[in-house]
């Protein structure tokens, strides 16, 4: 039995060789391919469960290539560079991945990664189904976000986050303590990715995204959700 299918794009063929076979053996049915464009056309036509998108492409770059997945479709991405900087990190989670691995990495790194990336953040708060807060409905069971009644998309990671982030309404949670909740035990210190995703969820839900009043830092320590109206949050 399948545990997901997965789209790598790499333009190098032995790199997409080696997934293949490392992928196939831990029992992901693997598709692939050679550029940006070649990526487009397949997740357009097929439904993947992740795309491992390599960021140095010829042709439309991987940045550009995730930011034009992001348009059509929420399937989880990890992107796959050889740059390691904060900068590069940034660009990959502020195009819509998911989380990024930088190369050179174990085989057994990535598949770790892969299976946090896959994962659903299991809390729900309380069944209640819509949540409601403002102008904001979050549709739990079918994973939909509406602002003002349009539709707002969210990556999966996005939604596991304000979820996990609403299941603990109006209680401050540690940086480690939501990543490890979201994201899986083995991350804990990377707290650029929640200043990213909580940006982006502030951009995305809040009226004011400067002065957030659902999505509020708690200095030194982490993130507070509470669905009130006062506006005295911070930034992240």
């Amino acid at each position: 039995m399948s545990s997901g299918r997965i789209l790598v794009v790499d333009d190098e063929p032995q790199i997409r060789r080696v997934m293949r076979v490392a992928l196939s053996g831990a029992a992901y049915t693997v598709s692939d391919a050679r550029s940006g464009e070649e990526a487009l056309e397949k997740v357009r036509e097929e439904k993947f469960d992740l795309v491992l998108l390599d960021v140095n492409l010829p042709g439309i770059g991987g940045i550009e290539t995730c930011r034009a997945i992001r348009e059509r479709s929420d399937v989880p991405v990890m992107m796959l560079t050889v740059r390691n900087s904060s900068r590069d990190a940034v660009a990959a989670l502020d195009a819509g991945a998911d989380d990024y691995v930088t190369k050179p990495f174990s085989m057994e790194v990535l598949l770790a990664r892969i299976r946090a990336t896959l994962r659903r953040a299991p809390n729900s708060p309380n069944g209640v189904d819509p949540v409601r807060f403002g102008n904001v409905a979050i549709h739990m069971s079918a994973r939909r976000v509406t602002v003002d009644g349009k539709e707002v998309r969210l990556t999966p990671k996005e939604f596991d986050l304000l979820r996990f982030l609403i299941a603990n309404g109006d209680t401050a949670l540690p940086h480690e303590r939501i990543l490890q909740a979201v994201w899986g035990p083995d991350y804990g210190s990377e707290v650029q990715y929640l200043r990213v995703f909580i940006k982006q969820l502030r951009k995305k839900l809040e009226p004011d995204p400067a002065s957030p009043r659902y999505i509020l830092t708690e200095p030194w320590l982490g993130y507070r959700f509470r669905p009130s109206a006062d506006p005295d949050g911070g930034s992240a």
